[in-house]
């Protein structure tokens, strides 16, 4: 899977922040999207966690160019390929499953798995996956854990997820194995509940200046 790694890294590299996102109303996902993309976060992940997350990522897919759609909270091979059907240009796993893997060597959507112990992190790299999730970040250890998997694992990068905000993210950026975050926090659930598009425009234009 090394070769799809590569192309997990020249997607999700392009931007710093990563929104991940919960959709409860399909009619949300393609002004939230256009949103986000006209905001300088055109890479967003929308996660399986609701009823709607299907028909959103179809819908972002095929209705918004600016945006590149992928799937989250993908938990067996089954959700792999019916996120992939649905127009998903990456899936993220909060964490690692052979069922998953085996799905994803068979797939040209690359996969960005969870791994947050040692054991993990080895068990992807042998999956020639060198570009990991690192979910939950704040509660697993945080910038300080991270740091502390440099060395022994000089060749990996991560994208810290969970618990990573406005006020933290760039602390995460600044480590030398950090390639991005993912974060909810430029599409609250409140403002994307009340169409607010113009306001998380500007939370993403923000967000999308982190790392300068």
């Amino acid at each position: 899977m090394a070769s799809t790694t590569k192309k997990l890294l020249s997607l999700l590299g392009r931007q710093p922040v990563i929104p991940v996102l919960k959709i409860e109303d399909v009619a949300a996902a393609v002004p939230l999207a256009r949103a986000l993309a006209a905001g300088g976060l055109p890479m967003i992940e929308i996660t399986l966690r609701t009823s709607a997350a299907l028909e959103a990522i179809r819908r972002v897919a095929g209705e918004v160019e600016t945006a590149v759609v992928g799937a989250g909270t993908i938990l067996n091979a089954g959700q792999f390929e019916d996120a992939a059907k649905a127009g998903s240009r990456f899936i993220v796993s909060p964490g690692c499953s052979a069922s998953v893997f085996a799905a994803a060597r068979g797939s040209d959507v690359p996969l960005l798995p969870g791994a947050i112990t040692p054991g993990e992190i080895m068990t992807a790299a042998e999956e020639g996956l060198d570009f990991l999730k690192f979910f939950p970040a704040e509660q697993a250890g945080g910038t300080a854990f991270l740091k502390a998997l440099a060395s022994p694992f000089a060749g990996i990068r991560f994208c810290p997820t969970g618990g990573v905000f406005a006020d933290n993210a760039r602390e995460y950026l600044a480590l030398p194995n950090v390639t991005c975050v993912g974060g909810s926090w430029v599409a609250p659930d409140s403002l994307v509940k009340a169409g607010a598009w113009t306001t998380i425009e500007a939370l993403a234009r923000e967000a999308s200046g982190l790392a300068a």
